[in-house]
C-alpha cells in the first residue's frame, strides 16, 4: 500500500488499517498490519489500540489483530443493501434449489460490483463471487447488466478508461461493450461465457426497486458448455420479477 500523504486525517489512516484484511489475511501481527496500511508501526499500534478498545478490531491469544465482531455489529444497522440481499434470499432460495447452480446477488459500488449474497451448491470448488468480494464491472454478467442499465453518463466514464482483461474472452472494446449493452437492455438478460473465470459461463437479470430502478443484478453460473443452460433465464426473470416486486417495484412489461 502506498505511503501516507503529509497530513492525512485520522479516519483515513483508520481506513487504511481496517482495508489492510481481506479473506487471505483475517488476521495480522502488529508489523504486519502497519507495512500493509503503510504506516509507521508506532502510529499503527496508537490507532490499533484505540479501535480494540472500541470493539472495532480484536486481539486474539497470540496478539494477532483482527476485524471486531463490534465493527460487523454497526455496518449491519440500516444497511441498504442487507435489506436488499434479506428480500431477495427467499427467490433466491427458489431459484437455487429448482436449478441447483451457484446463485447470486450483486449491486453496482464505486467501480466494481459487489456480492451480497451466493448460494453454493454442495462440492463446487470456485473461488470468486464471494459474499463481500468485488469484481470488475466488465468481467461478469452481473456487472454487465448493472452496467447496462447505470446512467449513461457513468457507462461513458467507465468506457472512457482502459479495461483489463482477465480471460482470454473478456471483452474490453469500449464499442462492443456498447452494442453488448443495448442488448441486454432490451432482452433484460445477460449471458456472458467465459468472461471473468475460464470454464464458466454466467448469467445475470437485473432487479429493480422503486421508481423502476435497477438495484442488483441476480445471476446464475453454469460450467461453460453445460447444454441448455440458457433455458434458466425464464426462472430467474420470475425470481427477479418477485424480488422486484417484494421491493416496491412495477417492472415494465415485456414486448
Amino acid at each position: 500500500m502506498t505511503a501516507p500523504s503529509p497530513g492525512e486525517s485520522v479516519i483515513t489512516k483508520v481506513a487504511r488499517i481496517l482495508a489492510s484484511f481481506d479473506r487471505q489475511q483475517r488476521s495480522l501481527p502488529l508489523t504486519a498490519l502497519a507495512d500493509r496500511a503503510g504506516l509507521p508501526v508506532p502510529t499503527t499500534y496508537r490507532l490499533v489500540s484505540e479501535l480494540v478498545r472500541h470493539g472495532l478490531l480484536e486481539r486474539d491469544e497470540s496478539k494477532q489483530i483482527r476485524i471486531g465482531l463490534r465493527l460487523w455489529e454497526l455496518s449491519t444497522r440500516g444497511s441498504d443493501a442487507l435489506s436488499l440481499r434479506d428480500t431477495a434470499l427467499p427467490y433466491m432460495e427458489d431459484l437455487f434449489e429448482s436449478l441447483g447452480r451457484l446463485t447470486t446477488l450483486s449491486v453496482l459500488e464505486g467501480h466494481t460490483i459487489l456480492y451480497l449474497e451466493r448460494l453454493t451448491p454442495e462440492g463446487l470448488d470456485l473461488n470468486r463471487a464471494l459474499v463481500a468480494q468485488r469484481h470488475p464491472i466488465h468481467a461478469a454478467s452481473s456487472g454487465l447488466v448493472l452496467l447496462a442499465f447505470a446512467p449513461a453518463a457513468f457507462q461513458e466514464q467507465f468506457l472512457s478508461k482502459p479495461l483489463a482483461r482477465y480471460t482470454p474472452d473478456t471483452v474490453t472494446d469500449p464499442e462492443t461493450i456498447r452494442k453488448m449493452l443495448a442488448d441486454i437492455r432490451q432482452k433484460r438478460a445477460c449471458i456472458a461465457p467465459g468472461i471473468g473465470t475460464p470454464g464458466w459461463t454466467g448469467m445475470a437479470v437485473p432487479v429493480f426497486g422503486t421508481g423502476n430502478r435497477v438495484v442488483a443484478a441476480l445471476s446464475v453460473v453454469y460450467a461453460l458448455g453445460t447444454e441448455r443452460a440458457a433455458e434458466a433465464i425464464p426462472a430467474m426473470q420470475a425470481a427477479s420479477f418477485g424480488i422486484s416486486m417484494a421491493l416496491g417495484a412495477q417492472p415494465p412489461r415485456r414486448n
